[in-house]
């Protein structure tokens, strides 16, 4: 389990500064939270492979668990799991001419059937917009993309807003990453 952590945060990392590292003599950013935890599992339904965790807080979340998982089998009431999540949403504006790929791409990890249960799940998902209008007073940006348009604000640890203009082809890239380790039957 400790190799597949490892791996998740090393694939996380690698997938999260690329698009940076590509483009770093035009504007960009990157904005990461990862949070760990213990949760403990409250109910397990194995025909729909959902299993409801309390979270430290108390509340309550419920998790599909994908069939790759084979060692659900395992899973009882009052096991206690770790939980590393880890979330990114990194952008850039590209060069003029340069192409962005749009995609998704899932990377899952899983104990051998038997061990202990646990596995991590890593999904990126990364698409192209243009700019279409941006308020530099107000911080606001306009894009065209797969989704239609859209109005973001744009937060102040955002440097170089002023050097974004109409007609940018902008990067985004989201990751989102999930890491489960049984901690105690």
């Amino acid at each position: 389990m400790k190799q597949i952590v490892r791996a998740m945060g090393l694939c996380v990392v690698l997938i999260a500064a690329a698009p940076v590292a590509l483009a770093q003599d035009r504007p960009g950013a990157v904005a990461t939270e990862a949070v760990e935890s213990v949760v403990t599992v409250r109910a397990v339904n194995y025909e729909t492979r959902m299993v409801t965790v309390e979270r430290p807080d108390g509340k309550l979340a419920t998790i599909q668990v994908p069939p790759e998982a084979h060692n659900l089998y395992q899973v009882q009431p009052g096991n206690k799991f770790k939980v590393r999540y880890l979330e990114s949403v990194a952008i850039d504006v590209l060069d003029p001419g340069t192409e962005a790929n749009t995609g998704a791409v899932q990377i899952v990890e899983r104990a051998p059937k038997g061990a202990t249960p646990g596995g991590a799940i890593v999904n990126v998902r990364q698409a192209a917009v243009k700019v279409e209008e941006v308020d530099y007073a107000n911080r606001t940006v306009v894009v065209s993309g797969p989704q239609g348009k859209r109005e973001f604000k744009v937060g102040p640890e955002v440097k170089r807003l002023n050097e974004v203009k109409p007609g940018d082809i902008i990067r985004v890239r989201y990751t989102e990453a999930l890491a489960l380790e049984m901690v105690q039957p």
